[in-house]
């Protein structure tokens, strides 16, 4: 192939112009550049003919060419020449504008890089180039590190257009350079709008929430405070400025995210028991929570007998006293206290002090503690007969007539005539002059239907009657019936051994404590008729029915289980997984009537954990189920599987 003549061809363009013909020229530059595209020299006069034969397109490409391959070559003031050649024909060129900005960047003219950028920027905007212009504005905001709000501004701008990477850096170094000036409104504001874009950044946050409380923005503190750890610190600062309602609130999320912690959950229940809100109290406060604490077990103990759950609030009665013997006097008082309202939530404090008392043989405590709760409770049939039973063991004979006389009083005041009859006669027969046990054995006779009491009564005290004389004969002749060996028998007035006191669980418990019995007895059959018929309702395909029964059945703690299992499993088949996994969780803290269905309920939780992205929970759950029962179902594939997700995360 015959050797490019490049001499020639110029002599040929250098005539034709010099003849005017500046077409023929032009074709010769151009065989020139086509043969050797490199030579620069040739395709800046190219065009120059270009222009000058007004084909402006094809000049300014030429130029463009030349003059983004010296930009590339680092030969920036050439660059800028030709660049800036180029506007001088045409003042909009969007790619020499934005090259003249990329040359002034790099030269250190930022003010004129700016102008180029916000000429192209403008430009962009009045075509409805909304993202065009936001790239260009990311460009301005990031030429000066120490323009801040240019910055911010360039964050927002590529935050715009789905450049966050770009923006979280922007707003992240701004934030930390606001930091360090001591501006911390402008700091706090860059980091939220980068926490905004990306919330799991742990830096990020605990940043936010330092700078908020120092800030005293308790409002966007919250915002930010997600961990335990976080809620706890907000708790402190809340508290040291008595704003004690805030730190409720918070301290209950702290135990929704960590039902174990056992002294926030007791906090909890000793604000909302001094609040007067029981039920929330009673929420938190739990055998678990009150530890050790006899303070705490006093406080569950009134919650519990406040709700009428009895055996639980005696249960907690009985520990207070087997941790702190010496709160017998505050149990007495919380059962005078409590008897106001409701004297068969009060009475099993008093008992349990009688216990106590009994227990060491000191019967004046126990006389007492009963003798404080009639004293309020002035037919309490229960309290009476254990009062009398106490007097008897302990030789209290003052304390006894008392209470006998409050004992038939009681009586009469429930129609049981024979009881108070047969105490009334007693107490006639040891105070015949006391115009008051007379009128009670009249009022006994009355009641039993006697038609002339005055009679009788006369006939008990003309000292007739066997029933009067307090000194009985002794017919044995004293002879003993005592086996050999056997304790002697007791001295008047006294037992061997103290009885065993009256329960409210006797055959003779009183109408409130039966009732309460049968309460507790049909609440629990009401429960498991709610848990039969929703599953009548889920088999007939009606749903919603089925849950409300459930949800009704759950209350229940023998049916907890059951419903709560199978109210997962309807929502997970409704595909509304968050509450399938809740009722799930409910089902896991009850006991599982087999252990079958535990490890069924437990494969169905991991199983809706996955389904969300739960990975990590998921695999817990799963790695718990094949500890305890390996081989069960697919669980171990199903822990491989997620493995290899957790280790790709």
């Amino acid at each position: 192939m015959p050797r490019f003549d490049r001499e020639g061809a110029l002599k040929m363009a250098e005539k034709a112009l010099r003849q005017g013909r500046i077409d023929a020229a032009i074709a010769e530059y151009v065989r020139i550049v086509e043969a050797q595209p490199r030579d620069w020299n040739s395709a800046n006069a190219l065009g120059d003919l270009y222009v000058r034969a007004n084909q402006i397109d094809k000049g300014i490409a030429q130029y463009t060419r030349i003059a983004d391959h010296l930009f590339e070559e680092g030969f920036y003031p050439k660059a800028a020449a030709l660049f800036k050649k180029i506007l001088k024909i045409r003042s909009d060129d969007e790619h020499a504008l934005v090259q003249s900005g990329e040359i002034a960047a790099k030269q250190g003219l930022l003010a004129d890089a700016k102008s180029y950028y916000k000429t192209v920027a403008d430009r962009r905007r009045a075509k409805g180039d909304k993202k065009g212009a936001a790239e260009i504005h990311v460009k301005i905001g990031t030429l000066d590190p120490d323009d801040l709000e240019a910055r911010l501004g360039a964050a927002r701008a590529a935050a715009d257009i789905g450049e966050t990477l770009t923006a979280l850096r922007e707003y992240k170094e701004v934030g930390l350079k606001y930091e360090k000036l001591g501006q911390a409104v402008e700091s706090l504001s860059a980091y939220q709008a980068a926490y905004d874009l990306n919330p799991q950044d742990v830096d990020l946050r605990a940043r936010l929430l330092k700078g908020y409380l120092e800030t005293g923005n308790v409002a966007q503190a919250r915002a930010v405070a997600t961990t335990v750890e976080d809620l706890k610190q907000l708790a402190s600062v809340l508290e040291a400025a008595g704003r004690h309602d805030d730190v409720l609130e918070v301290l209950e999320a702290v135990a929704q995210q960590d039902p174990q912690d056992k002294a926030v959950r007791a906090g909890l229940a000793q604000a909302y028991f001094g609040k007067g809100d029981l039920g929330r109290a009673r929420t938190y406060l739990s055998p678990e929570a009150a530890g050790t604490n006899p303070a705490l077990w006093l406080t569950l103990a009134e919650l519990e007998l406040s709700a009428g759950r009895i055996e639980e609030g005696r249960a907690a009665v009985a520990e207070v006293l087997k941790l702190d013997p010496s709160q017998r006097v505050a149990i007495v008082a919380l059962g005078c206290r409590l008897a106001e309202r409701s004297p068969e939530a009060g009475y099993p404090c008093i008992d349990a002090v009688a216990d106590i008392a009994l227990a060491e043989n000191d019967y004046a405590a126990a006389a007492a503690a009963l003798h404080e709760f009639v004293t309020r409770v002035r037919h309490h049939i229960i309290a009476l007969m254990r009062l009398v039973d106490v007097c008897v063991d302990g030789g209290l004979e003052a304390t006894m007539y008392e209470a006998q006389a409050q004992l038939a009083d009681a009586y009469l005041e429930v129609g049981r005539g024979l009881e108070a009859r047969i105490i009334s006669e007693d107490l006639v027969a040891r105070e015949p002059w006391n115009r008051a046990n007379i009128e009670r054995f009249r009022r006994a006779l009355v009641t039993l239907g006697e038609s002339d009491p005055d009679s009788i009564i006369a006939e008990r005290l003309s000292g007739e009657s066997p029933f009067l004389a307090t000194d009985k004969l002794d017919l044995n002749e004293g002879q003993t019936f005592d086996e050999p060996g056997s304790a002697p028998a007791p001295k008047k007035g006294k037992k061997a051994a103290p009885a065993a006191a009256p329960r409210q669980d006797d055959a003779q418990a009183p109408a409130g404590e039966e009732a309460n019995d049968a309460g507790r007895g049909s609440a629990e059959e009401a429960a498991a008729e709610q848990y039969r018929l929703a599953l009548t309702y889920r088999d007939l395909g009606m749903v919603e029915e089925a849950v409300t029964a459930l949800e009704s059945a759950a209350k229940s703690p023998r049916q907890r289980f059951d419903a709560c299992a199978l109210l997962g499993r309807l929502h997970f088949e409704s595909h509304e997984t968050e509450s399938a996994i809740e009722w799930f969780e409910r089902a896991a803290e009850a006991p599982a009537p087999t252990p079958d269905a535990g490890r069924a309920l437990l494969y169905d939780l991991a199983e809706a954990l996955e389904s969300v992205g739960e990975h990590s929970r998921a695999l817990a759950v799963f790695v718990e189920l094949e500890a305890e029962s390996g081989g069960y179902r697919d669980v171990a594939r199903r822990i491989e599987l997620l493995s290899k997700v957790q280790a790709k995360g």
